[in-house]
Order: structure tokens, then sequence, then C-alpha cells
């Protein structure tokens, strides 16, 4: 599943990252959880690429309540032609969620390790997702998205059964467009390397939004766990002071 993220670039790399025109009005934010707004990526009616805020936890278009949403924040790729809650916008609305990295919660003797998730660079990327318009009888509006998943692969098959979806940079525009419904082939674990590092457990309180979440921390001997250290890169868009920041301890997985 995929349950908490983080997308923290700069709007101007997101831009680049996802071929929009120009750089979306959006702040870093290191801990976005279900129910908010969050940003995603489609294709307008002037075919074009657009940024645009819904609420993360998709409400059907049928549906009588749209409290729904707070269930429905995952699509399994599985049934995605199938279940009738997800057919519609898997055919027609499909969008990328962008994010730097997503969270799991690895089991140690400790207790549940908060674990950080992304690209080897750092670089933001899109995750495979699904949006809805939902009317209410006194046409209010609700715009929503689902982040669709799969049967994990590779490190995270041993922490969940479930993860992600991750669209390679190459396949967003067969993703996005509406017009392809050959897209089955891109529902599925991703196989490429992940920077996979142990973060702060206040990632568990979702009041808690800083750039201090996504600092790899070090994973002490009473968490009973064999750690291989590598210094982390900067991201890709990292700023001066984060080019300049002491190498710090990973774990790897």
């Amino acid at each position: 599943m995929c349950g908490r993220y983080e997308l923290s670039s700069h709007p101007a790399a997101i831009a680049l990252a996802f071929g929009l025109d120009y750089p979306p009005d959006i702040r870093p934010r290191y801990n976005i959880a279900p129910m908010q707004q969050v940003p995603i990526v489609r294709v307008g009616a002037d075919g074009r690429r657009q940024l645009v805020q819904v609420r993360w936890g998709l409400v059907p278009r049928f549906a009588k309540d749209p409290s729904i949403g707070a269930r429905m924040i995952n699509a399994r790729g599985e049934t995605l032609a199938s279940r009738s809650a997800f057919r519609n916008a898997f055919a027609r609305h499909r969008c990328l969620v962008p994010v730097n990295g997503f969270y799991e919660w690895h089991a140690t003797p400790a207790g549940k390790q908060p674990l950080h998730i992304g690209m080897p660079d750092g670089r933001p990327f899109g995750l495979a997702g699904l949006y809805e318009r939902w009317l209410s009888s006194g046409g209010d509006v609700l715009d929503t998205c689902a982040i669709v998943t799969t049967a994990a692969t590779g490190s995270i098959a041993g922490m969940h059964d479930r993860m992600p979806v991750i669209v390679p940079d190459a396949e967003y525009a067969r993703w996005l467009d509406p017009a392809d419904a050959d897209v089955a082939d891109l529902v599925q674990g991703w196989t490429d390397p992940l920077r996979i590092y142990p973060v702060s457990a206040r990632v568990n309180a979702v009041r808690n939004d800083d750039a201090a979440l996504v600092e790899p921390m070090t994973l002490t001997a009473a968490n009973d766990e064999a750690v291989t250290r590598e210094p982390v890169p900067p991201r890709a868009d990292a700023s001066e002071k984060d080019l300049t920041r002491e190498p710090v301890q990973e774990k790897l997985f």
C-alpha cells in the first residue's frame, strides 16, 4: 500500500520532470497523508499537462457519501478494469502523483521503523494515480485521487506485500493519455534500484511536516540490525546548503 509520501523538489525541477509548461505554485511537503489536498499531473482539455490539487482518497461518481474516500486512498492494480469504483477512472482519468519518496514501516525488535523509499539520485518521480470528480446533490464539486498499488517486488517485499506503482519516465505520456487503453503492462512492481533508509519516527505523526523528516538516521544496536553504511548523495535539484551537508549513514536493504 501507500499511505504517506513526500514531495520536496523545487517547483522548477517538478515542472521539468513532468513536462509542465511552468513551475507549479506549491511548497515542499514532507509528510503528505490521506484526505489532504495533494498535487497530481494530468492532461487537460487542451491536451497539455497540468498540475492540479485534489483530495487524496478517491470518491467514485456514483458514491452517495464522499466519506468513502477515506477507504479508497489506494487502488489495487489487479482489479482496476473490473472494480466499479475504479473502472471509469482507469479508462479515462489516469494521472501521475509526483513524489520524491514514499514511506514504509519495517518491523524490528524495537518496534516499527519508518523508512524513506526513493530514487538513488533523489529525483522526483511519478506514481500511477487515478482521479475522479464527484458532484453532490446540491451541486458541490469534489475532485479526488487514489494511488495505484501492486504486489511488492525486490527489497520492498521484505517489508510489505504491496507497493505503489512507479511509472517510468519514458511511459508518462502513455499512462496519461486517455485515448490509450492499453496500459495494463505499466501496472507492475518496480525492478530498478531504489534508495531505502531509516528516518525519524516523528513521521508517524501527521502534524509533523518539516525537512528533518527525510534526513537519514542511524539505527542503533538496539534495533538488532546489520547496517551497511554509505554516504547519501544530494538530491538532483539540491540547494547549495544541501550540497555541503555532512555525509550521513544509510541502511541498505
